[in-house]
Parts: structure tokens; sequence; C-alpha cells
């Protein structure tokens, strides 16, 4: 039996399953995907964190546990490699190397109880098959399973115009029918995030019959879809476009486009400028120079950090998005936080992402965060006022032009529902690609966001200060992903901002 067969029949039945610890809330399980097929992992919730009992952990990884009453903590075997935790602790020994955990191991009763995240940094050290947690969709991947993450966008208008992500790459047929598309992806199932909502010409984006395929669904207004399918970076995308009904169709009731395989490598083909507003957005990669911010452990510099994921979203976004992209700096030098809100003003950019890593003197700290302005009322009251009051200045051929002046540092006051509305599809972006913090969205007194005269948002991608997060952070796929996400984002939001508006 083929592993698409095996897991379509799997993903019919997932049991409930009732908490374990006496003294832990319940949560929704995490299903654990194998070749073998899915089962749910029970969780509980202690002190805002998310536990699994030992003795489950056992049942379905094969490992071996044995207690030390005296010493106050337990040990976890495997295939003679162990693992040795202290309760109340939030770190493991792991064949003699320290591993941290966002909460500690606790004992509940008679059961020890592990953070979730023990599974992927702590087990998988010793484990001889590869362990991926991905919270947001609530999967835990056991071994080769090939279950891509799959999102997508839609860009309302005439032509509509969608885009499907599948990460990592994985071969697709499209299928173009009347009313509809049928993509057909090449793995064992689909990591699906939640589907956008039907804009312009598409009615829905949903999965298909099968585990595999994706459903793009055509209201009576459209005509018959064009897709193209391409492969870079390890990123498979097919680009959707969906004229009106009167426009040209596709020859022929029904045609088939080739996966990826079958085609000429090449550059990502660009989503046209959709219609009005939007033609430049400014990145700031944080720090440089001198300046080198947050240095981990083993010498890696946030500076450095910042640029490399700023360069990839930059050419993200000009290839696919056809949009100007300015680098507040494209190179190891030191800027202002003034100069950098100059290099986006000046540029007429409409919008600003600042990239920054995080630090802390607690190690365990982890997550991505992500920053809008917060004024104070004396702060508010000036730009009221400022737009009140305004100058009138002569204008060519008689009359007068009333300006509204802004002090440089309140530049930001006009857009904050606007950097509030992106902070919040920053956020769920982010947290499909990228383990996000207690508190991923935050509100602070910033001078660079207070002086961009533009929408805009600071992201702090993880915490170099983090033993885990600093090893990812190194890593192509953490970088790509990170990249990702953002796009996703200026996508929603761009979409969001170019909607026609009420007076």
């Amino acid at each position: 039996m083929r592993a698409t067969t095996l897991l379509a029949a799997l993903l019919i039945f997932v049991p409930t399953t009732r908490p374990y610890a006496q003294d832990g809330t319940p949560a929704t399980p995490v299903t654990l995907v194998s070749r073998e097929g899915r089962r749910p992992v029970p969780t509980t919730l202690q002190g805002g964190r998310e536990l699994v009992p030992l003795d489950e952990v056992v049942a379905l990884f094969g490992v071996s546990v044995r207690e030390d009453a005296l010493a106050g903590g337990v040990t976890v075997s495997y295939r003679g490699r162990s693992i040795v935790a202290s309760a109340n602790r939030p770190m493991v020994s792991v064949e003699g190397r320290i591993v941290t955990l966002p909460s500690p191991v606790v004992r509940s009763g008679r059961r020890w109880l592990v953070p979730i995240e023990f599974l992927p940094t702590a087990l998988a050290s010793i484990y001889d098959r590869r362990i991926e947690l991905r919270r947001a969709s609530r999967l835990l991947l056991v071994g080769d399973v090939r279950l891509p993450r799959v999102s997508a966008a839609i860009i309302a208008g005439s032509p509509t115009r969608a885009e499907v992500e599948i990460v990592p790459a994985a071969p697709v047929a499209v299928t173009v029918e009347r009313g509809r598309l049928l993509l057909r992806i090449d793995a064992d199932g689909l990591d699906l995030a939640t589907p956008p909502a039907g804009a312009g010409l598409i009615d829905r984006i949903r999965s298909g019959d099968q585990p595999t395929t994706l459903i793009v669904s055509l209201t009576d207004a459209a005509g018959t879809g064009r897709a193209t399918v391409a492969t870079a970076n390890n990123i498979t995308r097919v680009l959707i476009e969906v004229p009106a009904a009167a426009e040209p169709r596709v020859p022929g009731p029904e045609s088939r486009v080739p996966g990826p395989e079958s085609r000429v490598p090449g550059p990502a083909p660009r989503i046209p400028i959709v219609s009005r507003a939007w033609q430049t957005i400014a990145i700031d990669p944080g720090h440089g120079g001198d300046d080198v911010g947050v240095r981990g452990a083993r010498g890696v510099e946030e500076k450095q950090l910042t640029l490399d994921v700023a360069r990839r979203l930059k050419t993200m976004v000009e290839a696919r998005l056809g949009l100007r992209v300015i680098l507040t700096r494209d190179d190891d030098r030191t800027l202002s936080l003034d100069e950098r809100a100059a290099v986006a003003n000046n540029g007429k950019a409409n919008l600003l992402l600042s990239l920054h890593v995080n630090g802390s003197r607690a190690t365990i700290s982890s997550g991505a965060e992500v920053f809008h302005l917060q004024l104070d009322r004396e702060s508010e009251g000036v730009v009221r006022a400022a737009a009140v009051e305004g100058v009138a200045l002569p204008a060519l051929g008689g009359g007068t032009r009333r300006l509204d002046l802004i002090p440089w540092d309140l530049a930001q006051a006009r857009y904050l529902d606007d950097s509030a509305r992106l902070a919040n599809v920053l956020q769920e972006e982010l947290q499909r690609q990228v383990p996000m913090s207690a508190q991923p969205i935050r509100q602070a007194p910033m001078r660079l966001l207070a002086a961009a005269n533009m929408p805009a948002a600071l992201i702090e991608v993880a915490y170099l200060t983090n033993p885990e997060q600093a090893a990812r952070l190194g890593t192509e796929d953490f970088k790509a992903s990170i990249a990702q996400a953002v796009f996703s984002a200026i996508v929603r939001f761009r979409a969001w901002s170019e909607e026609p508006r009420r007076p």
C-alpha cells in the first residue's frame, strides 16, 4: 500500500482523549504523524505551558524511564543514550550536553511531565528518527514523512490573482477545469494553513477529497483560470490568474499544467501591481557597523542575521510582487535611528519593516515578537493640535495650500491603526512558520517607528541568547521561513490597504 493511500485512511479518524495530569488543564491533543499513521498525543496546560506525560512518551517512542527519587530527577534512555532531567529545572542533560527548555520538568502525582518542546529538542538528539514539532498546526512529525506546509493568499481585482506556497518544495500538477482549478501535490499529506477568505473572482480555496489535493473554486463571473508552477529556494509556488468571464479563456474545457519537473528552471514570475498606491517598501536590517546588536554564544551577531534575512526578503518582494524595495543598509555600516527613518520617508515607502534578533539574560526566553508604536497622551495631543491648526502656504496660480505640520518624531501618529493591523497580520503569518513568544504582539514608544511616515512595525525574529533558537537561526531553512512569513504578511496587508475605502 502506498504511503498516500495509508494516510488517506488515517486522516479520517483522530480520536479524542481526556487529560492525564491531576492538576492540569487539558489542551487540544497534538497529532503525531509518521509512516505508520497518526496518533493523538494528550497534553495538559500548567502555568501557561504545555506539558506531555512521560509515560505517553514511553508508549509512543519506545524509550525507557528510570526515576531517581533521592536526586529528585528522572532519566530517559533510548538505545544506550540518555537524557537526565531534574525536577523543576528548565533544562536537561543530553549525553552530557545541557539543553534548555521553555519550562521545567515537573512531577504531578505519580507521573512526570515534560514540556512539549522536550520532544523535538532533547529527545530528537538521542532518537534514531527525525522529530519535528509544528505548534501552529498541532502536528508532531516523526521520521521521513512528507507533510509540506501549504499556505495561500488572494489578491482581489480583475483579473484576480492567488498564490499557493508549498514548503518544502514538492512537485505539483494543476488541472484547470470550468469553475475551478485542482492542485495535486506529490506528498504523503498536507499541513494546510487556514485558507484565506474568498475575494474577487475566487470563491474559496479548500482541501480536496484526497489528502494531497487543493481546490481553487471560482465564482460564476470568472473565466477560465491560468496557473504557473515555479520552484526556487526549496519552495514551490503556484501562481494563479483568474480573468472575468468576458475575457479570453484558456482553449478547451480542460487542460493540464505540468509540474515543475517538466519546466525549464527560471526566475519566479511576478505578480503585477494590483491597482493603486503601493510602489515601494522599506526594509531595515537592524544594527550594523560598530553596533553589532545581540551576539550569540558562538559569535553569531545580530547585524549579520538581520541583513541576511532582509536581502532574502528583498529578492522575494521584487521578483514576485514587482515592487521597489529599499534597504536602509545593504552593507555593514552604522546608521542612527533617524537616518533609517529618513531613508524610508525620503523614498516615499508605503511600508517600513525593521528586522531584529532578540536577547535576554534569561536563556529560556524564546520566540518571535512584533512591535508597533505606542504614543503617550501628550504626544497624541501634539499631533491633534497640529492637524487642527496646520499652516496655509501660497500655491502656484493663486490661493493657498494647507499643510499639517507634524513633528518628525511623531510622523507615525496618523498610521497607528494601520500599524496595529500590520502587526497582527505579521504575528499570524509568523506563527505559521516559527515559534512565537508568550506575548507575540507588543506596543512600545520606539523612535524609529515614531518617525516613520507610513505603516511600520519592528520584528524580533527569535532569541539569539536561547541556545536552541541560536542554533536554528544559523540554518538556511529557518531564515527562509522568516522571510517567507514576512513576505506573506506583506501580500495580505497590501491587499487590505489597496481595498477601496468609504469616506
